[in-house]
C-alpha cells in the first residue's frame, strides 16, 4: 500500500563525503544503495544527496584528463546512473535525489553542459531540475561554462508539493517569489559549498526561504575532498530542514541539523528528520500563522529616493 505522507515525513538527508573512493558507476550505486538500505530501516521516506555528488567519479577519471575537460566527462557518464538509481527507489520504495551532476543539454555535447538535480520516484519516473542561478565559477568560459536552467518544476507526490533548488538558487529572493504562488510542502536544496561563508549562506538563506514560504526547507551539502579533483580542494557542509518560526512548532525554525564540518573521514553525516509536520505547516498557511501574510507581492510599492 503506497504511503501517504500528506501529515508528516520522513527525510534523509546525506552530507556525501566526497573523499571515499569509488571504483565506477555500479560501485557509486552499490554505495548509495548502502546508505538507503539503511535509511529506510530507520523509516525515511525522501533520501537527499548533494550537489555535484558526481565529484566522486573523479576517482575513476581517465589518466589524462584535463580540468576543462572534466565536466563533459562527468556528463558523459551521468546517463549510466539511471537504471540504478530507479531501481534504488522502487526498491527502497522511496523518493531518492541522487544529487546534482553535469548533464548534456539535448544530449549533444556540443551544445554544452547544465547542472542538473535528479529525482527518482518509487514508480519508475525521474524528473530533472537544472540549477538556474549559476555561480561566477561555473559559467567561466575557459572551465565549467554551464549553462542555467529555465524551467522550476514542482513534483506532487504522495500527497506532497515538492520542489528542488539547487545550492545557489535557494539565495535568489526572485525565484522564492515564483515559488510563494505554488503552495509548496518541502523544497529540498542540494548544495556544495567549500568555505564555513558558502555553508551559512545556502543555509542562512534556507532557513529565511522556510519562513518566505511556509513550508519545510531541507539542505545537504558535500564535505571532504573528491580524489584527483582539480577544482574544489575542499568542502564544508553538513544538514538541516528548517520549518516556519511558529509557536506551534517551536518557535526557532530548526527542526533538525548536524554540525557542519569538511569531513568525517567517513561517508559523511546522514540526518533522518523524522515526523516533518507538513500538514500542521499546510494548516497555518491556510491561514492558521501568527503573523504570515500569505503571498505577498509588494505589488503597488513605490521606491522612491528620500
Amino acid at each position: 500500500m503506497t504511503k501517504d505522507l500528506t501529515e508528516t515525513v520522513n527525510i534523509a538527508l546525506w552530507a556525501t563525503n566526497l573523499g571515499v573512493a569509488v571504483s565506477g558507476i555500479s560501485d557509486w550505486i552499490a554505495h548509495i544503495d548502502q546508505q538507503m538500505k539503511q535509511a529506510r530501516a530507520d523509516g525515511a521516506d525522501i533520501f537527499v544527496m548533494p550537489e555535484y555528488a558526481s565529484e566522486q567519479w573523479l576517482a575513476f577519471k581517465p589518466h589524462g584528463l584535463q580540468p576543462n575537460e572534466e565536466i563533459a566527462w562527468m556528463a558523459e557518464q551521468a546517463p549510466a546512473i539511471i537504471d540504478g538509481a530507479t531501481n534504488l527507489a522502487i526498491r527502497h520504495d522511496m523518493m531518492l535525489v541522487a544529487g546534482s551532476m553535469p548533464w548534456h543539454i539535448g544530449d549533444d555535447p556540443r551544445r554544452g553542459q547544465t547542472n542538473r538535480a535528479l529525482a527518482f520516484l518509487p514508480d519508475g519516473k525521474m524528473i530533472a531540475q537544472d540549477k538556474l542561478s549559476l555561480t561566477p565559477g561555473e559559467q567561466e568560459p575557459d572551465n565549467w561554462n554551464l549553462t542555467p536552467g529555465k524551467k522550476l518544476s514542482v513534483i506532487e507526490w504522495r500527497g506532497l508539493r515538492i520542489a528542488i533548488l539547487i545550492c545557489l538558487d535557494i539565495e535568489m529572493p526572485a525565484l522564492s517569489c515564483l515559488l510563494a504562488k505554488q503552495n509548496l510542502d518541502l523544497v529540498l536544496v542540494p548544495s556544495m559549498t567549500s568555505k564555513a561563508s558558502g555553508y551559512h549562506r545556502v543555509f542562512g538563506c534556507a532557513k529565511a526561504r522556510a519562513v518566505e514560504l511556509m513550508c519545510t526547507i531541507a539542505a545537504c551539502g558535500t564535505t571532504g575532498t573528491a580524489i584527483n579533483t582539480t577544482q574544489n580542494p575542499t568542502n564544508y557542509s553538513g544538514c538541516a530542514v528548517y520549518i516556519p518560526c511558529e509557536p506551534d512548532l517551536g518557535h526557532n525554525g530548526i527542526f533538525a541539523m548536524t554540525t557542519p564540518d569538511g569531513g568525517d573521514g567517513g561517508d559523511g553525516p546522514v540526518l533522518l528528520a523524522r515526523d516533518v509536520p507538513v500538514g500542521k505547516i499546510r494548516q497555518l498557511r491556510a491561514g492558521d500563522a501568527e503573523v504570515w501574510p500569505g503571498n505577498w507581492s509588494a505589488s503597488g510599492i513605490e521606491v522612491a529616493q528620500a
